[in-house]
């Protein structure tokens, strides 16, 4: 027994067909076969070991099985687990059988079954997939269909004249979603030869015309169609799509903070749906937040000059790397070039790269940059946009010559839209769209003025707001203090007023315009700050309670009204100090005539009662806060310079100032108490009484209003139990928009331009012959004195 058993087990080893498949693996040794036994344990640089990876063993042919995660049945068993058991049973018999041979054979075929099974399952799981895909087009085309009839039925007829121009789909569906039925003539014009031809563009129209538009979708056309072009060969190829981030396409610079974030929520609406990122970089924000967005790398960077340059001048990285910029935007360009403005324009003006440079020096600096695809090594396009402009018959001949006189042009300052233009790069075959009529004003803009003395320009202010404070009113001043003033009296009338103004923080700024934005008969009271940007629909009313210093920002101060095809209505309230000035915007503009606001002379008397106890109150309150803030200022200094403020007012004097405070207190209290009993009524004429309602008389106001007062009394009686807000409506006070009385009573007024001017210079005269004769007469009483102590002595 002893001599079998070795026998046997050496005939079992050779028989079994797992130890021979184990065995023909091409195994590498685990252990370097070297001379030196200690070299084992020190260890060797060679990374072989004992061990196959997954891509050097073929289950089909050593017949391992890998199972797949949802090759289990119910039990959670894998399904081959009854192969297996055969398997081993036809093992045990091969062990058992005649010879070697017979084993292997069956082992063959049984490798030969399992990948036919295997093959079977395959095909199996292909069919479940495309079961899959045809139930998953299925849902696509159902929700394709929804969105087909969702587009259907929006009226294609009212976008026809967009289809005309050629836009991405995309773009498309941003302007249907956004209601924009057909382009604007300056879109009509700038969107073919900026988008399609490539060229430059020099764009001049009214205000609210659609100007933002007409330069951001040439800019979002190109970058969609780029983004296509570089995906396509790509996904043929099999390759991962085209990322268009990371590199800077265009850049804008608008002249003021607001108008920067308007043309940002704008093109932020059209790029809705697409991988194209806008950001905004204004003053009055946080850098650290900004350099954050830019660290993002967006495609379009809108912006204010100063907060641009501070940046650039850091090393901002994504911005200083101009060699991809695609486009240069100048918005409201004649602000930029007023009084030698905007010194920072220059500069990033004189960083752009050379628009006719050689292609080595585009490779040259981007050698250290990120790739850039040939579609982006186009030259770069420059929009500038305004709406007041004057171009010389010889524009297009000093941009041939630009590139000769490149330095002459870097010494020169931006002294015009014409040097402004040379500097940027802007080409020789540019497009000059030039939509302004002699005018210049929008078409339904209704304007006004209102002759008054300067001091009386508070009273006809608070009559137009407190008669026809109908709709959206702007107040624009030229100073800072005419605003504070203005504003306070405002306040203290009771109306509600927001202000803006360029010394406020910019977040104070944003919540002025937001809260002004909100109210439908909001009144804001700005400087110029807001003359330019601001597209707020509901501003029906513009008043210039100071003029302007030139006639473009009359132009888009008047412009914040009567925007998009709207009407609207301007006011300008004139001194005898402003008439020349007002007389110089009537040139300028070709203006012969303009229409005289209709003022009720019978509410004035109730007005100057009004407005002159709100200057006794303004005066009092203003004279106290000088003096706390004089006196805070004392203490904070002292406390600074850790000095003890010595108190020189004897008992007397204090004694004396708190009885003057008292006084003041009362005298304050006593008129407040009065302005709030008259602001308690409705300001009305003087003619109205309040017993006899026709008393003075049946008005045609008063027969309307009786008439529905009657109708809502009536509308009242036959809705009774829905609760519907009743229209305020008060007796002999006719509140209407300013626009409305403008139409019914205005008076055409003819401006002669020649006459005015010779009232003038007879005024400047008179005024000079009568400071000759004062110097003459005081020349002639000082020798009279010199001769009288001469006589003395």
């Amino acid at each position: 027994m002893a001599a079998k058993t070795p026998n046997a087990r050496r005939k079992r080893t050779a028989v079994n067909p797992d130890l021979e498949r184990l065995e023909s693996l091409p195994w590498n040794p685990s252990l370097p076969d070297v001379d030196d036994p200690f070299s084992l344990f020190v260890g060797s640089d060679e990374l072989e070991g004992g061990f196959l990876s997954l891509e050097e063993v073929d289950e089909s042919e050593y017949g391992l099985e890998i199972h797949e995660p949802g090759s289990e049945d119910k039990k959670g068993k894998p399904k081959q687990a009854k192969k297996s058991k055969k398997r081993k049973s036809s093992d045990d018999n091969d062990s058992s059988g005649d010879g070697v041979e017979d084993g292997i054979e069956k082992e063959v075929d049984g490798e030969k079954n399992f990948e036919k099974k295997k093959k079977k399952k395959k095909k199996k799981k292909k069919k479940k997939v495309t079961k899959k895909n045809q139930t998953n087009e299925e849902s696509a085309t159902v929700s394709n269909d929804k969105d087909d009839v969702e587009g259907d039925s929006v009226d294609e007829a009212e976008f026809y004249e967009w289809n005309e121009l050629r836009l991405h789909l995309l773009l498309m569906k941003s302007i249907h979603r956004l209601g924009f039925k057909q382009p604007t003539p300056i879109q009509k014009a700038c969107i073919p030869a900026a988008a399609h031809q490539g060229k430059d563009v020099v764009g001049a129209s009214e205000t609210g015309s659609g100007k933002t538009l007409a330069f951001g979708l040439p800019i979002l056309q190109r970058l969609l169609e780029e983004q296509e072009k570089a995906a396509k060969p790509l996904a043929e190829n099999g390759e991962e799509k085209y990322a268009q981030g990371g590199i800077l396409r265009a850049l804008i610079i608008t002249p003021t903070r607001e108008l920067a974030l308007q043309v940002t929520d704008h093109l932020k609406e059209l790029a809705k749906g697409t991988n194209v990122r806008v950001v905004p970089i204004v003053g009055g924000m946080s850098t650290e937040k900004q350099e954050r967005l830019l660290k993002a790398r967006p495609e379009i960077v809108v912006g204010t000059p100063g907060r641009l340059w501070e940046l650039m001048s850091r090393g901002e990285n994504h911005l200083v790397e101009l060699h991809s910029l695609s486009f240069f935007v100048l918005d409201e360009a004649d602000r930029m070039i007023e009084n030698g403005h905007f010194h920072e324009l220059q500069s990033i003006i004189d960083i752009l790269p050379k628009t006719s440079g050689s292609m080595e020096s585009l490779s040259q600096n981007t050698e250290n940059c990120l790739t850039v695809s040939n579609i982006q090594r186009k030259k770069r396009q420059t929009f500038v946009f305004s709406a007041t402009i004057a171009l010389s018959a010889d524009f297009r001949k000093k941009l041939k010559r630009g590139a000769l006189r490149s330095k002459q042009l870097m010494n020169d300052g931006l002294n015009s839209i014409e040097t402004l233009s040379e500097r940027a790069g802007m080409r020789p075959n540019a497009a000059i769209v030039d939509l302004t009529n002699a005018s210049i004003m929008a078409n339904k803009l209704e304007e006004s003025f209102i002759e008054c003395r300067e001091e009386d320009k508070d009273a006809y202010l608070y009559y137009i707001l407190s008669v026809h404070g109908q709709g959206q009113t702007i107040v624009f001043c030229t100073s800072i203090a005419a605003l504070r003033h203005t504003s306070s009296l405002l306040r203290i009338l009771g109306i509600d007023v927001w202000t803006l103004h360029a010394q406020m923080q910019q977040r104070a700024r944003l919540k002025a315009i937001d809260r002004f934005r909100g109210n439908e008969h909001g009144i804001l009271v700005a400087t110029d700050v807001a003359a330019r940007g601001l597209d707020i629909p509901g501003v029906r009313t513009v008043v210039h309670f100071q003029l302007p210093h030139s006639a473009e920002v009359y132009v888009h101060r008047s412009g914040r009204t009567a925007r998009a095809s709207a009407d609207g209505c301007s006011i300008a309230l004139i001194s005898p100090n402003d008439r020349s000035k007002f007389a110089n915007l009537c040139k300028s503009f070709s203006k012969e005539s303009f229409q005289r606001f209709p003022i009720e002379s019978s509410y004035m008397p109730e007005v100057v009662k009004r407005l002159s106890l709100a200057r006794q109150i303004d005066k009092i309150s203003r004279k106290d806060s000088q003096e706390k803030a004089k006196k805070s200022w004392f203490e904070q200094n002292a406390e600074a310079l850790e000095l003890i403020a010595d108190e020189s007012d004897s008992e007397e004097e204090k004694v004396k100032i708190h009885k003057q405070k008292k006084v003041s207190s009362m005298h304050l209290n006593k008129l407040q108490q009065e302005l709030n009993m008259l602001l308690s009524h409705p300001l009305q004429p003087k003619t109205f009484s309040h017993r006899f309602l026709a008393g003075a008389g049946v008005s045609p106001l008063l027969q309307r209003q009786f008439e529905e007062l009657s109708k809502q009394k009536l509308d009242d009686e036959r809705s009774l139990g829905e609760s519907k807000r009743r229209k305020l409506l008060v007796i002999g006070q006719e509140c209407v928009e300013p626009l409305q009385a403008l139409r019914s009573a205005g008076q055409e007024v003819r401006m002669d331009v020649k006459e005015t001017a010779e009232k003038r210079r007879s005024l400047e005269s008179l005024r000079r012959k009568r400071k000759e004769e004062k110097k003459r007469l005081h020349d002639q009483r000082r020798k009279q004195k010199k001769r009288l102590k001469a006589d003395a002595e």
